[in-house]
């Protein structure tokens, strides 16, 4: 209890200037502020090292492709959305439009270049994604797709979607599918949180070219759920 509040004030009060300096970084070009915003994400990182024991470590670094892709992982916690932009290269996530409208959370997270979207929106939601999505490849970014569409508690899996396999084989990108175990540290919606060790893994790309969204989208869930259960 004790390590998990001195954490969350130590992350409110690294969040708050980051988030004041987001509106003062949009005239700069998108990658440029994405590494200066990814200085929060090194920051909550070591805090959750130091105050809080959480390590983490990552295997199958060689699987990364040297071109762009669309990354499609598993979604348990907070964390993966922080220490993710630590691992791979400058990444744009697709999330929900209204956490951009979060007092200094989400204004930091605007500098991000998200794909923001209605979820609600069914097929337009769906049109957002591939239109955005390859704005965000052309401009240098990886797009980050969390499949499930939200946070699944650790040891649960959620409905896959199909919207980035969609993306990647629009864009004739490959998809790389990555499982791991935040959760079973860093709940979702937990304030206590667990010391120990979170793996991440990183699985070889996946093809799209000639291939249907739902053919990727079912090899990339037998993957990522095959992956889970050795974590487990």
């Amino acid at each position: 209890m004790l390590r998990s509040l001195l954490f969350f004030l130590y992350q409110t009060l690294l969040t708050l200037p980051f988030g004041a300096l987001g509106w003062l970084m949009l005239p700069l070009p998108r990658l440029a502020r994405y590494r200066v915003i990814t200085l929060w994400a090194r920051g909550v990182v070591w805090g959750a090292r130091v105050i809080l024991g959480i390590r983490h470590r990552v295997i199958g670094l060689e699987n990364l492709p040297s071109g762009a892709a669309v990354v499609l992982s598993k979604h348990q916690s907070a964390w993966e959305t922080i220490a993710f932009q630590l691992i791979f290269p400058p990444i744009s996530f697709v999330l929900k439009k209204s956490l951009l409208w979060l007092p200094f959370f989400g204004w930091g997270l605007a500098v991000f270049s998200p794909i923001a979207i209605n979820r609600t929106a069914g097929r337009e939601a769906l049109k957002q994604v591939e239109t955005l999505g390859r704005e965000r490849l052309a401009q240098g970014f990886w797009v980050l797709v969390f499949p499930e569409g939200t946070r699944i508690p650790h040891g649960e899996t959620g409905n896959y979607q199909i919207g980035g396999p969609f993306l990647a084989a629009k864009a004739g990108v490959p998809v790389v599918p990555v499982a791991h175990n935040a959760g079973r540290l860093w709940p979702k919606n937990a304030f206590i949180k667990r010391p120990g060790e979170i793996t991440v893994v990183i699985g070889p790309p996946i093809p799209t070219a000639g291939r249907k969204a739902g053919e990727v989208l079912a090899e990339t869930q037998a993957w990522i759920e095959a992956t889970m259960r050795t974590l487990e």
